[in-house]
């Protein structure tokens, strides 16, 4: 008797017969699938047939953001004066649209001449082609209704000379420095009115009266989304997506909490906050989930995931180690499907729905195991 895997099923073969593990016979070549698939002996079969082909969640990163944007031009030029590189650029004329991976790349920048696949807190900017000529086409921010998504993040040096610098150059803020109470973030606003969170790795009041910044050591730090229920979205992403705690802010007084998830990588989880400086100000990648007090008691869907009309934020993105093994890893979890790799023609990315119906893109991470080749 021989155990086959074939897309993601599992079927054995005895003789001139082949079986599915219901136990349904077909006539030799014929394939019948399993209807029992997540019971035990299977995940006992799948453990057995993937010996091969494993995943490993500590090998995960978080590779991307993707928003859309009206006209390319604009905002490759903002992200590139927030000090971003084009890391890759990857075109669909037949399908009529453009992807722009904006990152760090400095000798300074924490993945520097890494695959655009191994790296964490790239932005990816989708261009539907013509929305720059279309006078209606406008995005939906995540921050204005319907909400959803916040903003990304990036972390600078010197935060009163960065925020100077962007303001000097022409693009507006939904918050100063000095606006409200919160005097240690501003908030930019990019092309299509995304907000661009912007936080110090250094106290605000050691940087105060510093003029220059230094470019090369800016980090794209987060992206945050709101979220329903803290206790299912905390279990899924720790659970399932296999990401670390990194952080939690308390803001009883507000009636919200925030809580900072990622992939400690080499670097390690951060320990506590020391002098002032927020621990997680130098990592890369990290998923800021908003928790408002009393949403998790709210019927249906609370939150606007970006896909549904109207448009802007489309996905997260991971990168794992073996995109076989790790689509195999999420169907034995049983996650929400929204494409499955054999789903449609594009075969080298799936995506998984979290608790608030996100879409996460799961993509191989090139370095570790060569795959799609772009």
């Amino acid at each position: 008797m021989m155990f086959v895997a074939w897309n993601g099923q599992i079927w054995w073969n005895a003789g001139s017969k082949v079986k599915a593990k219901a136990g349904r016979v077909g006539p030799a070549m014929s394939s019948k699938r399993t209807n029992d698939y997540y019971d035990c002996t299977t995940k006992l079969l799948c453990s057995r047939l993937y010996t091969t082909m494993s995943t490993n969640t500590k090998n995960y990163k978080f590779n991307h953001s993707m928003i859309r944007v009206k006209d390319p031009k604009e905002s490759v030029k903002y992200y590139e004066l927030l000090g971003m590189k084009m890391i890759r650029k990857i075109e669909q004329p037949e399908a009529k649209f453009d992807l722009y991976f904006m990152g760090y790349d400095s000798p300074k920048a924490v993945s520097h001449g890494n695959h655009w696949s191994d790296r964490e807190g790239l932005i990816e900017l989708t261009h539907n082609y013509g929305t720059e000529d279309d006078p209606n086409y406008k995005v939906s921010t995540g921050n204005a209704d319907p909400k959803g998504f916040g903003h990304t993040c990036i972390s600078v040096d010197h935060i009163q000379a960065a925020c100077q610098r962007i303001e000097d150059a022409g693009y507006k803020f939904q918050k100063k420095l000095t606006d409200g109470r919160m005097r240690s973030i501003a908030f930019a606003l990019d092309p299509d009115g995304y907000w661009v969170e912007i936080i110090g790795q250094s106290p605000v009041d050691k940087t105060e009266g510093v003029k220059t910044t230094d470019l090369n050591t800016y980090r794209m730090n987060h992206t945050m989304i709101r979220i329903k229920d803290h206790e299912k979205s905390l279990k899924f992403y720790q659970e399932v997506m296999g990401m670390t705690l990194m952080r939690t802010s308390e803001n009883k007084d507000a009636n919200f909490n925030l809580y900072f998830l990622g992939y400690p990588g080499e670097k390690g989880a951060p320990r506590a906050a020391v002098n002032g400086i927020n621990p997680t100000a130098d990592h890369e990648g990290l998923l800021e989930l908003t928790w408002n007090y009393g949403t998790e008691k709210e019927e249906g869907q609370v939150y606007h995931n970006g896909n549904d009309e109207p448009q802007g934020f489309g996905h997260i993105c991971i990168s794992v180690d073996d995109l076989d093994a790790a689509c195999q890893r999420f169907d034995d979890l049983k996650v929400n499907w929204k494409k499955r790799l054999i789903d449609g023609r594009m075969k080298n990315v799936a995506f998984v729905l979290d608790p608030d119906n996100y879409w996460i893109e799961v993509i191989q991470n090139e370095k570790l195991k060569g795959r799609a080749n772009w």
